[in-house]
């Protein structure tokens, strides 16, 4: 991994998270119903299910709120049908944007989408413009106050679980797994009783762009605040090093 620091960027989005929890709540719920329709309400038969309730339970979704969620789906006859959908572009300077959609109006998503990126002087691309420069990976991030457990016993216990690398931070500790890896080290830590300042299979980028103008800076955060105000955007992925 890049000497790159996420507790900046986790910082930032939980801040703005907080601002918006009713609408994350939201968004994850649809993941979560797309999921248990696709593969069934047992979270332990079904991975994407698995990963989806991990994501939610970092973001301080209830548990009770977590199984309202997945009992709907199961028994809802909504014939509303709902598809994935990813859009790829350039902020500014450069900055790669993977914009991911769950959406019942794909017209609507993608016009949405093209005008988010053309206000926040960028410019959407074609599929794969900017993907080639992400690589799918489950993330774990452990802050440090988190938990009692000394450095070299958390690596062991998340390397016997499955995980690919382990990063240990002033602030606290970053776990990389493979995306089909990542239920079960979720789970070790998660049966240890640590709390994960965040965990979801994302696309980490390879390289990380840094900007320098306050132009550059502003056209950015009105671009990414846009796209998550959008009620069909589920999960946004830049290379922008916000520290």
């Amino acid at each position: 991994m890049s000497g790159h620091s996420k507790f900046a960027n986790i910082k930032h989005k939980k801040a703005k998270n907080d601002a918006q929890k009713g609408k994350v709540f939201t968004k994850i719920g649809r993941e979560i119903a797309v999921a248990v329709k696709e593969g069934g309400a047992d979270p332990s038969l079904n991975r994407k299910l698995s990963d989806v309730i991990a994501k939610a339970k970092s973001n301080n979704m209830p548990n009770d709120t977590i199984q309202r969620s997945i009992k709907k789906a199961a028994g809802d006859g909504d014939n509303v049908h709902y598809e994935y959908i990813t859009y790829e572009g350039y902020g500014p300077s450069g900055v790669a944007v993977i914009v991911e959609t769950l959406t019942d109006n794909k017209n609507r998503s993608a016009a949405n989408v093209r005008s988010y990126f053309t206000k926040g002087n960028g410019n959407m691309g074609t599929t794969g413009c900017v993907s080639f420069m992400f690589d799918k990976k489950g993330q774990i991030v452990i802050e440090k106050e988190a938990t009692d457990m000394d450095e070299d016993e958390l690596m062991m216990m998340a390397i016997e679980a499955g995980a690919d690398d382990f990063e240990a931070e002033e602030e606290g500790y970053t776990i990389t797994t493979s995306p089909e890896s990542f239920s079960d080290v979720h789970a070790a830590l998660e049966a240890a009783g640590i709390e994960m300042a965040e965990a979801e299979v994302t696309m980490v980028p390879q390289t990380w762009t840094t900007l320098t103008s306050e132009a550059d800076i502003k056209a950015m955060n009105r671009m990414l605040d846009l796209l998550e105000d959008d009620d069909d955007v589920q999960n946004v992925y830049h290379s922008w090093d916000e520290e």
